[in-house]
């Protein structure tokens, strides 16, 4: 197991997180990700990660299918798969944790209840326009 989990932390080693925040944020943008936000953490010293990459959806059909996409942009690209999920239950809130790059995909409700964005709001935000 140890050899394992070695080998994957090495394989992440290869991508900077600036690439794979790159990748997420296409990914929520292939199946029409609403307000697609890049949140750079690195300049906060109690942050946990270098990046979240925030975005709504409108069903939880579409919340699994822009998890999905961003899986799959992230291991055709580089070969890794997220190291820790949650959320696929209740499908209000999915995460996909990548170490240094966290995604998450919310339904628009209660992103507007958790405002991540307002607790992390030292980190630098750039915004996307929606895809369609």
């Amino acid at each position: 197991m140890e050899k394992k989990v070695k080998k994957k932390r090495e394989k992440m080693e290869e991508f900077s997180s600036e690439q794979i925040a790159q990748l997420v944020v296409h990914g929520m943008q292939e199946i029409k990700g609403i307000d697609v936000v890049l949140m750079d953490m690195r300049s906060i010293k109690t942050a946990v990660c270098d990046f979240f990459v925030v975005c709504s959806g409108n069903t939880e059909n579409q919340l699994d299918a822009i998890a999905d996409s961003i899986e799959n942009e992230i291991h055709k690209a580089t070969g890794i798969n997220p190291w820790h999920r949650e959320g696929r239950e209740a499908k209000e809130w999915l995460l996909l944790d990548y170490v240094d790059v966290v995604a998450h995909i919310f339904k628009k409700d209660k992103r507007d209840f958790y405002q991540l964005e307002e607790l992390w709001g030292d980190a630098e935000f750039t915004e996307f326009e929606d895809a369609f």
